[in-house]
């Protein structure tokens, strides 16, 4: 992952609109916000992957790297880097295109883990 604005790694994984009741006081979307939206997309690429259920266990290397404005759709783009026994790694990216119509722009990334589980919760192996 860098800070390239060459185009974005990985899989588009969710496209959404940025509104404006995510915004925070200062009128940029809330960074809790784009982590939700990141972390939906990577759990559906994990999920895919476990082929069933999975948990979010880590967030590595989070970099804010541009805010995000109401009116931008925000396309996240997912790459699984590691696979292990129960858990894998997944690159993410977020991206926005400014007022639905502008330029591409990195705005977030960071490294999730997420573990497949069993029923009751349990650590299972990845197929």
């Amino acid at each position: 992952m860098t800070e390239t604005t060459d185009g974005p790694d990985g899989e588009l994984t969710l496209r959404t609109l940025a509104m404006p009741a995510d915004t925070n006081v200062s009128g940029d979307i809330f960074g809790g916000w784009v982590l939700s939206q990141m972390d939906i997309a990577a759990g559906i690429v994990a999920g895919e992957k476990a082929q069933g259920r999975v948990a979010t266990i880590a967030v590595d290397a989070m970099k804010f790297i541009r805010p995000v404005k109401v009116g931008d759709v925000l396309c996240v783009y997912c790459q699984i880097t590691r696979v292990g026994r129960s858990s894998m790694a997944i690159d993410v990216e977020a991206w926005v295109r400014r007022e639905r119509i502008g330029g591409r722009e990195k705005v977030t990334e960071a490294i999730f883990t997420f573990v497949a589980i069993d029923g009751e919760g349990r650590p299972r192996e990845v197929p």
